[in-house]
C-alpha cells in the first residue's frame, strides 16, 4: 500500500479551507495529538506524533505515537493490551494539531499510571490555586507493575 501523501503547505487557504493534508510538523518534527474516548468524549491522553507515526495511525486505524523519552514510534496497547482502535481522525483549522476519537480497548483505560485518562488529577484555581492537586478518578483500572514491570525512570517521563 502506497503511503498516505502529505501535501506541501501553499497558502493559508489551502491549509484552512482545501481538502489536501498537509500537517506542519514542530521543528522537532512532531505534532501534537490529542485522544478522547470516542464514546464519552473523554480526554483519555494528550501524545506527540512524528510523520510515520501519523501515517501508520492512518493506514491502521490504530493509534501510533512518537515518544519523546525513548525518540521511537510505539503503538498504543502493544505492551498493555490498551490498543486505541481510531473510530474518526481530525486535523485542526491550521493543520497542526491531531484529534483522534478512540475506542479503547482492554479494561477501558489509556494511562501507564493505570487509570482511565491520563488527565486524572484537576488543578485548583482562583482562590485554590496552588493548593493539592484532587483525583478526579477514585481508582485504578489495571497494576501498571503487572503490565508493565518496573515503574519507569523519573527522567524519562
Amino acid at each position: 500500500m502506497p503511503a498516505i501523501p502529505f501535501h506541501l503547505r501553499r497558502s493559508v487557504e489551502q491549509v484552512e479551507e482545501g481538502h489536501e493534508l498537509a500537517p506542519k510538523f514542530g521543528e522537532d518534527g512532531l505534532i501534537p495529538c490529542v485522544t478522547s474516548d470516542a464514546t464519552s468524549h473523554e480526554v483519555v491522553m494528550l501524545g506527540w506524533m512524528n510523520a510515520d507515526a501519523l501515517r501508520l495511525t492512518l493506514e491502521s486505524g490504530e493509534a501510533h505515537y512518537f515518544s519523546r523519552s525513548r525518540q521511537k514510534i510505539w503503538r498504543k496497547g502493544a505492551t498493555s493490551g490498551l490498543v486505541q482502535k481510531v473510530i474518526e481522525a481530525r486535523i485542526d483549522d491550521d493543520q497542526d494539531a491531531i484529534w483522534l476519537q478512540v475506542e479503547i480497548g482492554g479494561v477501558g483505560a489509556s494511562c501507564h499510571v493505570g487509570y482511565r485518562s491520563c488527565f486524572y488529577r484537576a488543578i485548583p484555581t482562583g482562590e485554590n490555586a496552588g493548593s493539592a492537586l484532587i483525583f478526579t478518578e477514585d481508582e485504578k483500572r489495571f497494576d501498571p507493575l503487572a503490565v508493565y514491570g518496573a515503574a519507569p525512570n523519573p527522567t524519562q517521563l
